[in-house]
């Protein structure tokens, strides 16, 4: 029986180890909080999980939350006419919904990771509550087959070299801030449609709205994301949740007042509904080398972390895991070499490429070629589906969005013209 350590108990750390788990290695995972702990804590995301990235769970048949989460059947964008904020409320350039093939889900990972942790217990799993050191690995690789580390802050991760190369930003390109919400209305122009929503704010930053399952029941996220320095900068230091939430709720009156407009009766779910924070956006080498010699290999937003501003990272991990348990399965009993971990890591990042460079791209100002194409979706209902249906598969968007003749191309296509 092959020995696996997992440190990390996020979606993909959590994933794996149950994948192993049901596949009969002898799986240890390491997790610096209880379930409870998590459970209780302080939201940890704001996971909107695809088809594909649902698919993976159900395969596993770790859907445990698929009938209570609400299903979320489109993804719509507005866009702020330029500068209509300076004179009073701000008004719409741009809005549509589009319709989601398969439809998506999102659970708070308080919920998630606390139960499926307490799964990986009850079926036999060794489960480790210790925040692990470079120290603890040194000693733990000489005992393990595989040491996989999915723990995607703090030390473990300066181990991992950022990758210059795929890395074009080293310093963050925007401010989070994320409340946790019970009160908010229906978007009036579509009632009974549960649904994303990607508020763009030029020169400024975006509000993403999306509903979830949170502890206390259905809810809704209100997640900002301001360019740095800008005047969405202003949850650094903030410690009282009333506070966050009155922020908030004051720049999306500023702003989005046709997302305020559902939000004047909100309420934080819990004091732990709120976040904020920023990060670069960094890929880096999917090896770590101890000191004693041996090798780790780096799991999800340990070596591929993207901004949230396309909602990719627990897609991202749950696909990670999914490639990295087909490469652990095919490889049997044969040495985890480092020949073996790179081409597990080239296997994943055949899919991470496409979020990388979608993500990228979104975070900078938008040529005038996208917001053509986000322009035409208004009127084009099969350009605003293939665009929301681009949240599933980021692969698609080689097709027709970053270069302007396959844009101009495409949308000539669609129109008939």
């Amino acid at each position: 029986m092959r020995k696996i350590l997992v440190v990390g108990a996020g979606q993909s750390g959590l994933q794996i180890a149950l994948g192993l788990q049901s596949h009969g290695y002898e799986v240890t995972l390491m997790s610096n909080r209880t379930a409870d702990e998590i459970r209780s804590g302080r939201v940890m995301s704001t996971q909107c999980m695809f088809h594909t990235a649902l698919r993976h769970e159900r395969d596993l048949q770790l859907n445990f939350w698929e009938s209570q989460a609400p299903k979320i059947e489109g993804l719509g964008v507005s866009v702020a006419a330029p500068g209509s904020w300076g004179e009073g409320p701000a008004a719409r350039a741009i809005d549509w919904l589009g319709h989601l093939d398969g439809f998506a889900q999102s659970v708070d990972q308080r919920v998630k990771m606390a139960g499926w942790m307490e799964t990986f217990a009850q079926r036999g799993g060794q489960l480790v509550i210790h925040g692990a050191a470079v120290g603890d690995l040194d000693y733990f690789s000489r005992t393990y087959d595989l040491v996989l580390v999915s723990a995607g802050k703090g030390e473990l991760v300066q181990m991992f070299g950022r990758d210059p190369e795929r890395s074009p930003y080293s310093q963050p390109q925007r401010a989070l801030a994320v409340s946790y919400v019970h009160g908010l209305g229906p978007r009036p122009e579509h009632p009974d449609t549960e649904a994303v929503r990607c508020n763009l704010v030029p020169g400024v930053g975006e509000l993403f709205v999306m509903p979830t399952l949170t502890t206390s029941g259905r809810a809704d996220i209100l997640f900002w994301e301001g360019i740095p320095g800008g005047p969405l900068d202003v949850f650094d230091g903030v410690k009282d949740p009333a506070e966050h939430l009155s922020l908030t709720l004051g720049l999306m009156e500023k702003y989005v007042p046709w997302e305020y407009a559902r939000a004047t009766e909100v309420e934080l779910t819990d004091a732990g509904g709120v976040l904020s924070g920023r990060y670069a956006p960094t890929v880096r080498n999917p090896i770590g080398r101890l000191p004693g010699g041996g090798l780790v290999l780096g799991v999800a937003d340990v070596v591929v972390a993207n901004d949230p501003i396309t909602g990719q990272g627990s897609n991202s991990a749950s696909k990670c895991a999914a490639a990295y348990l087909g490469s652990i399965l095919e490889h049997g009993d044969k040495e985890f070499d480092e020949a073996w971990m790179r081409s597990t890591f080239d296997r994943y990042w055949d899919t991470a490429q496409h979020v990388t460079k979608w993500t990228n791209a979104m975070l900078a100002p938008p040529p005038e070629h996208i917001l053509g194409l986000i322009g035409a979706a208004g009127q084009l209902p099969q350009v605003a589906d293939r665009f929301a249906n681009g949240f599933n598969d980021p692969a698609d968007f080689e097709n027709y969005f970053y270069e302007p003749e396959k844009t101009q191309a495409y949308l000539a296509e669609i129109s008939g013209t």
